[in-house]
Parts: C-alpha cells; sequence; structure tokens
C-alpha cells in the first residue's frame, strides 16, 4: 500500500462517516478526506478536487462522493490507481427524482434542513437493529454541521448529473464496487450491474449494512477495503 488514499464522502456528510476506516488504514497508509461541496455541478467539483489531490491516488467514493469518483476517474484515469464506488449510483438522475428535491430545497432553505435530513435519509435505508438510531444521528449532525448552503448546491449538483455508465466500463484499474444488504437508496440489484460494467470489478455486499456500511458495519467495510487496496495494479 503505497499511493495514498483519498476518501469522498456522501451528500451532507463528512470525515465521520469513514472515521473507523481513516483510523484502521492510518497505520499503514496516507489518508485523506477530500471535500464535495466545491460547486453545484460534479464536473465543477471534480475539478475543484484534481487541483487538490495528490498526482496518484486510490479512490474510495460513497454516495454522492462515488458519483464525483466517477467524475474524477473519467477526466484524470491516470490519476486514480484504484477506484471503490460504495452504496452510490452511476445514472443520470431522472426527471421525476430532480422535481421531488426542489420542495426539499425549499424546506433547507426555510430552516428545516433536519426535517429534510429525515426525508433524504430515512430509517429504511439502513439495516434494522439498534446501531440505526446513533448512526442516524450521526448523519444529522454532519449535514447540521455542514448546513443548508451546501444542501443546496449538493441538490443541484446531484440533479444535474451525467449518466456515467461510459466511465465504468473504461475502468482498468483495481475496482471494488461496495454496497450494504439493506440499502433501500441504492440497492444491491444496482451494484451487481455496476460490477458487471466495469472490466474485473470485485462486488461486496455487507450483511447487516444498508446505506451507510462504513458506520452500521465498520469492520466488515473495512475488511474489503483493505482487500481491495491489496490487489495488484496488474489485472488479471
Amino acid at each position: 500500500m503505497t499511493e495514498p488514499l483519498v476518501f469522498l464522502p456522501g451528500m451532507m456528510c463528512d470525515a465521520r462517516l469513514f472515521a473507523p476506516q481513516m483510523t484502521a488504514f492510518s497505520g499503514s497508509t496516507a489518508v485523506m478526506v477530500a471535500p464535495i461541496t466545491l460547486g453545484e455541478r460534479i464536473e465543477e467539483i471534480g475539478s475543484a478536487l484534481l487541483s487538490l489531490l495528490p498526482a496518484k491516488f486510490a479512490l474510495a467514493g460513497h454516495g454522492m462522493g462515488g458519483i464525483v469518483a466517477m467524475e474524477l476517474v473519467r477526466r484524470a484515469p491516470d490519476r486514480v490507481t484504484r477506484i471503490a464506488l460504495m452504496d452510490t449510483n452511476p445514472l443520470a438522475e431522472v426527471p421525476q427524482v430532480a422535481a421531488a428535491r426542489e420542495p426539499l430545497i425549499i424546506g433547507a432553505k426555510a430552516g428545516r434542513l433536519g426535517e429534510v435530513m429525515r426525508e433524504d435519509v430515512p430509517p429504511s435505508c439502513l439495516a434494522p437493529g439498534p446501531q440505526r438510531v446513533e448512526v442516524l444521528n450521526t448523519v444529522a449532525q454532519m449535514a447540521l454541521d455542514l448546513g443548508p448552503d451546501i444542501y443546496v448546491r449538493q441538490s443541484r449538483a446531484m440533479q444535474r448529473r451525467r449518466d456515467q455508465q461510459p466511465t465504468l466500463r473504461r475502468i482498468k484499474v483495481p475496482a471494488l464496487v461496495l454496497c450494504g444488504q439493506y440499502d433501500a437508496l441504492n440497492p444491491v440489484k444496482r451494484h451487481s450491474f455496476m460490477a458487471e460494467m466495469i472490466p474485473h470489478a470485485d462486488l461486496a455486499v455487507i450483511d447487516g449494512a444498508g446505506h451507510l456500511p462504513t458506520l452500521e458495519a465498520p469492520q466488515a467495510t473495512t475488511e474489503a477495503l483493505f482487500a481491495w487496496m491489496k490487489q495488484p495494479y496488474v489485472l488479471r
């Protein structure tokens, strides 16, 4: 493990989303979390990040961070040494979903960000169990700390995102597609579809986790990421 590892958090999340993984990797790997808050389009966010990131790096993105990760590998495939896409979506946003964001944007601007986040990340998208409340509380606190302006910018970026299926088909580096067993926002079937598009990708479905496996099942998620980081550059 010689290359730095860059984590990209999901929408309205920060480094707390990857706290268990950052702790586990920090003894052997240079680790950083990059913000996905630097624009109102995925392309704009990606362009801003490329000026901040190392010359070459391993890249792991969750949710919206996974969408930005796909944009980075589309723009700079020679800089991304390996890619992990977690609980994310390579497709462009359909008009119905884009329209459904509008009342949430209005709510966030009106000071109801906590209520909006409960709609965006409902309990049903996480695995059942006692950890659900703690994870949801962490998500709510991250969102409140980031604030409504970032929610609006990220929502606009999600509405306008491109279809990244062609990007997936061109990936030539070690790839991991990972999701939680109970993820209702980006279900297992979608990740199987993604893994089939990427040459030589590994698919990891994390038992006992939903949309946020990094927090819901941190040990299993970390083990999958360690295995991915150990894969040789020369693919079979």
